[in-house]
């Protein structure tokens, strides 16, 4: 029997921290020939994660452009996957969350008639506008998909509510099988600044802002209230890997340099962000992967948005939104700095995204799909 082709596709690094695990794990499979396609929509940050998983795409598009818009990245993204579907004419096309990369790669494998798994599936805010775009795609790719690898149960209920009632597992998340590769304690950090921060004697706090829908407004409160942060408390230190877009750096430069004990270094590497969280005190971040990624290693989060597409976390009580308002960011950093109790109740609350294990899931649910195999139990918290 000819192996089944499967091709994964993304292009950002957070998207590659949580594929490259389900693409090794897939190559595992005797029935299976897994194949990689990225986009490059980040290009820089997307190779630091390849390089960690030692993972060589078999089709690079190479599509980024300096301030790159929406609509390029994904009339790119679309364009390029013609010929990356014609050349390697995969079975099925797996895409990963809510990026333009997943959207334009799902509509790809729909206009050459492919089959569509979506891995972290389910998300929603119900705001079209927020997060901008990342919600309108992921609902576009669920139209689309075939198989909907959801990482929690209230993931898999957005979906029934929607009227989706076929091909649903519960997997947990690949990003909690990313941790088990890259987390080690006895990890040396490349970036030598990290290897001279006083863990033990200071509150290290990683922070990270990015998100579109922070431009602007949002984005200087953010800023400001790390600042204030900072300038508060004298036992802490902030480090915050900067992200490289244009519009990220002017209001750092503009609002956070120079403030005191407030570390601005490049993005890191998967390996280094991860052992940085596995070190550090708390994370503030508008990511969602760090929502995830940070309570499976016993670290509050606050996140710097008005809403998250992950609310399990809230509900866990490892995770609170802090908004973007300058005083209120202030406020619930200062009580999780100052306040053992409410440190500990956050720190030690059960992480809700899985058991390591989504990867193996997923490859299980696929050889399924294509009657190649027993059909996996879900995962449960």
């Amino acid at each position: 029997m000819d192996k089944l082709r499967i091709m994964s596709v993304f292009g950002t690094r957070p998207e590659a921290i949580k594929m490259c695990p389900l693409v090794q794990e897939l190559a595992s499979r005797p029935e299976i020939e897994s194949l990689c396609c990225v986009t490059a929509q980040h290009r820089q940050m997307l190779d630091s994660v390849l390089e960690v998983f030692d993972l060589k795409p078999d089709y690079d598009l190479d599509i980024m452009t300096p301030r790159q818009t929406l609509s390029t990245i994904t009339s790119k993204c679309l364009l390029g996957m013609d010929e990356a579907i014609e050349t390697l004419k995969p079975d099925m096309i797996l895409v990963h969350g809510d990026t333009s990369t997943t959207f334009a790669g799902a509509l790809a494998a729909f206009y050459h008639q492919v089959k569509v798994g979506h891995v972290e599936a389910g998300l929603r805010t119900y705001d079209k506008y927020s997060p901008f775009p990342e919600e309108m795609n992921r609902k576009m790719v669920s139209a689309i998909a075939d198989l909907y690898f959801c990482p929690t149960v209230n993931n898999r209920e957005n979906l029934l509510k929607e009227g989706i009632t076929e091909g649903l597992f519960i997997t947990g998340n690949t990003v909690i099988d990313a941790l088990k590769t890259t987390v080690r304690k006895d990890y040396v950090f490349a970036t030598e600044e990290l290897n001279r921060l006083p863990y033990d004697e200071k509150k290290i706090i990683l922070v990270t802002c990015h998100r579109r829908e922070n431009y602007g407004e949002p984005m200087k409160n953010i800023m400001l209230a790390l600042r204030q942060i900072a300038e508060e408390n004298p036992d802490v230190e902030l480090v915050y890997p900067v992200h490289l877009s244009p519009v990220v750096r002017e209001a750092v430069d503009q609002y956070l340099r120079g403030a005191p004990r407030v570390h601005l270094i490049d993005p890191l590497p998967a390996d280094e962000m991860h052992n940085l969280m596995a070190r550090c005190y708390m994370v503030m971040t508008d990511s969602g992967g760090l929502q995830e990624e940070a309570p499976a290693l016993g670290k509050p989060v606050l996140v710097l948005r008005r809403e998250t597409e992950r609310p399990e976390a809230v509900a866990a009580g490892t995770v609170k939104l802090a908004g973007v308002v300058q005083d209120d960011i202030v406020t619930m950093g200062t009580r999780l700095i100052r306040d053992p109790e409410s440190y500990a109740r956050m720190a030690h609350a059960v992480n809700p995204y899985g058991d390591g294990n989504a990867c193996r899931r997923i490859a299980d649910a696929i050889l399924w799909h294509f009657g190649r195999g027993e059909k996996p139990k879900d995962y449960q918290a």
